[in-house]
Parts: structure tokens; C-alpha cells; sequence
């Protein structure tokens, strides 16, 4: 059997335990949060009987064992549960909300994957120059600033003071595609500035460590030019460690919108499961974690493969 398939047969395998382990810390994490659910739906004047009542119509006076194995059966059926807070499928409800966290994370991919190879290029090719050090200085600036810190600079800067774009991602599903990218220009600005640096500093370091090489010597010394030598020679044998990080920074900007879709109030799965915590809407959480995870895993082995296609040596250190 090709030994690539069998290295993601087992990564699938691990894959789907690390999903176990997440569904099972993420139920029993909002179990042990403070507060009933019921009681938040039908607040604070809800008698002790219509509270009863609803924890029974809920299931929420089984044991939580109980549930969490109901639960997981269901959604081996394909069935995702109801939401408890208005009564809706969670299908229905992450529909929308997962296609908008999509299309957030695709404007920044396509903005922060190539500004990356290249910036992390050029820096390599011009290496300890004024321009090297600058990118440097920019990137690790970048690096240090928190998510919601950028996204208020950004909303000061071009909404408050300058007025050119929207300082709310008010986005609707009868919104056009232009005014779709208007309104989520910002967000995703403030996503590629936090991932950006990180794929470009491994591009350039990559590089650079190869360009030292003997066969890199020999190409020079056959008259290639410095950017050939580059694109053509070193580029290629440096994707693995490159293409690792940007899976990995992929992964982040569908995990990690959460922080970003709640400072742009951008209706998407991060802010849907921010809500669904404050209410303990426990399915909508879980399901929600669930996908969140399951992109991670995903591009994380999408990320090993590419690796070993470029480098087969690695296929022996796995």
C-alpha cells in the first residue's frame, strides 16, 4: 500500500479521536459553567414550574452522561440537534453564519498567502538590507499587537477618521458581492496582518538557509541570475517548512475569527458561538467547536502531505 496513504488513513484515525476528546472538554466545560439554561431563556420572572417544565422539554433534567451520549448518536444520523435559545436546527442556523466565516477567512487568504511569498522573497533576496530590516521590524510589530488591538486601529483609521469604509461588517444574505467585500474589507485586513508575518518570516528564513547550499554555489556560478537561482532552485526544496505555516496560519483564520467577527460585529461562526455561549445553547456550541476542530485537523494533514510530496525523505521521520 502507498506509504502516503497509509500515513493519512492514520492521520484521519488520530483526527477523529482528537474530535471525540474535543466534543467530550467542550460539553462538560459548558456543564460546569455557572447559571441554568432555562432559566436564561425564560428569565428572571420564570416560576419554578415553567422553569421545570422547559428543563424537561429540553432533556436538560437527564443525567449529563445521558445526554452527551444522545447527542453523539444523533449526530452520527446526520441530526445536529435544536437549538435550545429559539428552538431552530443548528444546520439551519450555522448555514449561513459557516459561509460567511468562509468567505472572511478566502479574502484574507487571498490577500495575506501571496503578500507573504513575496514580501518573505524579496527579504531573502535583498537580505540584511534597509528593506530586510524594515519588513522585520513591521512583522514583529504585527505579531505583538492582539486581534482586537489592530481591528480598532483600523476602524479609528479608515472609518472614524478617514470615512472611506464601513466600521460594522453588517453584511446580509441579499447583500451584493461588491458591497459583501466592502463591508468585510476591515476584518479581513486585520486578519492578514496578524497571520502575514508569520508565513512571511518562515518564507524568508527558509530561503535563506538554503541559499548558502552547494548547488545553489553551482547555479550561480553557471551565470544564473539571483532570482532564477531563487524561484527555480531554492523556492522549490523550501515548501515544506513554507507550505506547514501557511496551513497552519490557514487554519488559524477559520479558528481564530472568533476575536475578530466580535469586534466587527460580523455575523458569522465565531460570533454565533459567542452568543451561544453566553445563552449555554449547548448544540449550537458544540457543533460550532466541532467544525472549528475539524478544519484545523484537516489542514493540518493537508499541510503534511504537501510537505512529503515536496521533501519524501520527511516520510521517514514521521
Amino acid at each position: 500500500m502507498n506509504p502516503i496513504l497509509i500515513l493519512i488513513a492514520k492521520r484521519l484515525g488520530l483526527g477523529l479521536l482528537t474530535l471525540w476528546f474535543v466534543s467530550f472538554g467542550v460539553f462538560f466545560a459548558i456543564e460546569a459553567l455557572p447559571g441554568d439554561t432555562a432559566e436564561a431563556i425564560l428569565g428572571q420572572s420564570a416560576t419554578p414550574e415553567t422553569v421545570a417544565a422547559l428543563r424537561k422539554e429540553l432533556h436538560l433534567n437527564q443525567p449529563a452522561l445521558l445526554r452527551y451520549w444522545n447527542w453523539q448518536i444523533a449526530v452520527l444520523t446526520g441530526d445536529f440537534g435544536t437549538s435550545l435559545s429559539n428552538g431552530r436546527p443548528v444546520s439551519e442556523l450555522i448555514g449561513t453564519r459557516l459561509g460567511n466565516t468562509m468567505f472572511l477567512a478566502g479574502m484574507a487568504a487571498l490577500i495575506s498567502v501571496p503578500l507573504a511569498l513575496c514580501l518573505g522573497l524579496l527579504a531573502a533576496l535583498w537580505r540584511n538590507s534597509l528593506f530586510d530590516r524594515l519588513i522585520n521590524a513591521v512583522t514583529l510589530t504585527s505579531i505583538s499587537m492582539p486581534e482586537f488591538f489592530i481591528g480598532y486601529v483600523l476602524i479609528f483609521a479608515f472609518a472614524i477618521r478617514a470615512g472611506i469604509l464601513p466600521p460594522m461588517s453588517a453584511i446580509s444574505p441579499t447583500m451584493g458581492l461588491p458591497d459583501r467585500i466592502v463591508f468585510t474589507i476591515l476584518p479581513a485586513l486585520t486578519l492578514t496582518l496578524v497571520v502575514v508575518a508569520h508565513m512571511m518570516r518562515m518564507t524568508r528564513a527558509s530561503l535563506v538557509n538554503l541559499l548558502s547550499l552547494p548547488y545553489v554555489e553551482m547555479a550561480r556560478l553557471k551565470g544564473a541570475r539571483e532570482m532564477r537561482v531563487i524561484l527555480f532552485h531554492v523556492l522549490p526544496n523550501a515548501l515544506g517548512p513554507i507550505v506547514t505555516v501557511i496551513a497552519l496560519n490557514l487554519a488559524y483564520l477559520i479558528t481564530g475569527v472568533v476575536v475578530v467577527e466580535v469586534v466587527f460585529v460580523y455575523p458569522g461562526l465565531g460570533q454565533l458561538l459567542v452568543d451561544s455561549v453566553s445563552s449555554r445553547d449547548l448544540p449550537v456550541v458544540q457543533v460550532s467547536c466541532m467544525i472549528f476542530a475539524s478544519a484545523y485537523i484537516l489542514l493540518n494533514l493537508t499541510a503534511d502531505v504537501i510537505a512529503i510530496v515536496s521533501d519524501p525523505r520527511q516520510l521517514h521521520r514521521t
